[in-house]
């Protein structure tokens, strides 16, 4: 249900960047940590239900996925895992410190002017 509150927000993000001068929002664009929690398919069901009577209307969501960056405790290596492989590439190690993997923000439109 957290989607709703970060919908809204990312609907007032959109609609505050476009201005005035914008006609249309066509996209919105986000980039995605995997640990965010951010499920964009339910962020485009409450973008299509709250952006009706708005520029915003019929505005898709594109999102994009950042790699799981961490640092092997064991072996000091920085890589990029998957959460399915959850161990450092070079030593094997499950000791890992994450450098990223929360990330969410808006990153561009596509709006017509």
């Amino acid at each position: 249900m957290h989607e709703l509150a970060i919908t809204q927000s990312i609907l007032k993000i959109a609609l505050d960047a476009a201005g005035q001068h914008a006609r249309r929002i066509r996209a919105i664009r986000l980039t995605l940590g995997p640990f965010s929690g951010v499920v964009p398919d339910c962020v485009q069901m409450y973008l299509d239900v709250l952006a009706k009577g708005t520029i915003a209307e019929g505005a898709k969501i594109e999102a994009r996925t950042l790699p799981l960056r961490v640092q092997c405790r064991a072996c000091g290596q920085v890589s990029e895992i998957d959460r399915r492989h959850i161990a450092c590439p070079a030593c094997g190690s499950v000791d890992l410190h994450r450098l990223s993997g929360r990330e969410f923000l808006v990153e561009s439109l596509e709006v017509d002017v």
